[in-house]
């Protein structure tokens, strides 16, 4: 006879230890998973100081069999959300388990009632713990690690979610190119990009190393400004904006960001990261006392990067300007000798841009889904 499933609220610093490890106990056979670091994990579950919880909630649940953790989920209440889109959506995220379909069931009412109790009608996720974090099931690609700043977790998941119950609500993917690739797919769309530039006179210049702070800056704030009208979308509070520069200011690599200019106006920007993947994996996810280090240095050594945004704002998004500051990221990524590159997440309902990707022979490899469920 299988034993009792208990729900525990993590309150202790060792239960909250324990939520934070069990991920480990999930992946520890597994060569492609990446571990967290933990240090950034903490204020993300709101176990240390993190702006986005200055006005938003979320509650931790473990599920344990025989005193042994077997599972966890958190669940988050995003104001902002509710605020934008008035559709009283609850969201759940950090999910680990065993393949037990009972663990997930208790896991999912758990943060169903916690949800339910404030309000809400719909639960949604798995958001880690919001769009502008990491997202997303994968569904399709367990073939190889993911790339920086992307999900990872067991096939089993799917059956898991959808034997509770959970429904597509959307898809996002990810798509793959390597070096070799480029000359053919460049040809493509170089002229067109160029027609581009000229007859809006766009300037094109890099990330600012002497302003590099406030650069970041503005390209979140551009980020927040041109997403207005994605699926899903919450922008980035102020507090949010000032902690996430802070933080990118020591990841981005000031060659890998363009910015586009028009009658001296920001109008656009697109920027990269170097899959620091690998890196996260030997220093297992822990950055102190030396890990920090080992993740940051050399960075041109690192020969794949993750195209994270580019971002045009509202009134210039129909001009082709997206196109121009990818074509200008391409002498970029050759002088640091990139090999392969990764442009995600792209959702699904972005017919513009993935039609664009798909024309320049980019390879969809991975598929993310963003699940709903009704709370009874």
């Amino acid at each position: 006879m299988t034993s009792e499933i208990k729900i525990v609220t993590p309150t202790s610093r060792r239960d909250k230890k324990r939520f934070l490890l069990f991920p480990w106990e999930i992946y520890k056979n597994d060569p492609y998973w990446i571990p967290p670091l933990l240090a950034s994990e903490k204020g993300l579950l709101g176990y240390a100081k993190e702006p986005f919880y200055e006005r938003n909630q979320i509650q931790t649940f473990l599920a344990e069999r025989d005193g042994k953790v077997v599972g966890r989920i958190a669940a988050i209440l995003n104001v902002g959300h509710l605020e934008r889109y008035n559709d009283k959506v609850g969201f759940f995220g950090f999910y680990e388990s065993i393949d037990d379909q009972a663990v997930a069931d208790a896991l999912f009412a758990a943060a169903s009632d916690w949800l339910k109790e404030r309000g809400c009608e719909t639960m949604r996720g798995p958001m880690n713990p919001s769009m502008n974090h990491t997202v997303g099931l994968l569904i399709e690609g367990f073939d190889s690690s993911p790339f920086f700043m992307m999900t990872y977790n067991p096939a089993y998941y799917e059956r898991l979610f959808e034997n509770v119950g959970f429904a597509k609500s959307q898809d996002m993917y990810a798509y793959w190119g390597e070096i070799d690739m480029l000359p053919k797919v460049r040809e493509r769309y170089l002229r067109t990009a160029e027609m581009i530039q000229e007859r809006y006179d766009v300037k094109l210049r890099p990330l600012n190393k002497k302003n590099f702070e406030a650069d970041v800056r503005m390209f979140l704030e551009i980020y927040n400004r041109s997403l207005s009208n994605t699926w899903g979308f919450v922008p980035f509070s102020d507090a949010e904006l000032r902690e996430m520069a802070a933080s990118m200011k020591y990841l981005m690599v000031p060659e890998l960001a363009i910015v586009a200019e028009v009658d001296g106006k920001t109008v656009g920007a697109t920027f990269c990261l170097p899959d620091y993947n690998p890196r996260i994996k030997a220093i297992n996810g822990r950055l102190f006392p030396f890990g920090f280090l080992k993740l940051l240095r050399k960075r041109s050594e690192i020969k794949r990067m993750r195209i994270i945004s580019t971002n045009v704002l509202p009134e210039y998004q129909m001009t082709g300007l997206g196109l121009v500051l990818l074509n200008a990221l391409v002498p970029k990524t050759l002088e640091c000798g990139v090999q392969e590159a990764e442009f995600s997440w792209v959702l699904e309902s972005n017919q513009y841009s993935r039609g664009s990707l798909e024309k320049g022979g980019a390879v969809r490899n991975k598929t993310y889904r963003v699940y709903d469920k009704k709370i009874a």
